[in-house]
């Protein structure tokens, strides 16, 4: 698969990582709405990345480095630079990765590490 689809369901694990944890909060929709907007965005997405990026092995490693250069079709969204965004598509396609090779105790691990910060 190419960085870019690995991407698109990588951005979805980590949504869905984000919202469980909101819901197991019990802070009420509208909150938790806002955190988690505030979690899943771009800019989030490569501090979380950088977090891990020392713990990641070698393979690892090299998906990310694919992820980052990967070509999309579109710009960044607005407001976010491209730098930012190639980043936060790196750790998206790590995430896809991960999910689709059935590795979910890694995944939830660096997922667990990642998202520390921001939770």
């Amino acid at each position: 698969m190419s960085p870019l689809e690995l991407a698109y369901l990588g951005d979805t694990v980590c949504d869905l990582y984000v919202r469980d944890r909101l819901v197991r909060s019990g802070i009420g929709v509208q909150r938790m709405h806002r955190q988690a907007v505030a979690r899943v965005n771009a800019a989030a997405q490569a501090e979380a990345l950088e977090r891990i990026r020392p713990l990641l092995s070698e393979d690892e490693q090299a998906l990310v480095r694919r992820g980052q250069n990967a070509k999309a079709h579109h710009a960044a969204p607005h407001g976010v630079e491209q730098r930012v965004y190639n980043q936060a598509t790196a750790f998206e396609a790590l995430l896809g990765s991960l999910y689709l090779s059935g590795q979910t105790e890694r995944l939830w691990q660096l997922l667990s590490i990642a998202m520390e910060e921001n939770q």
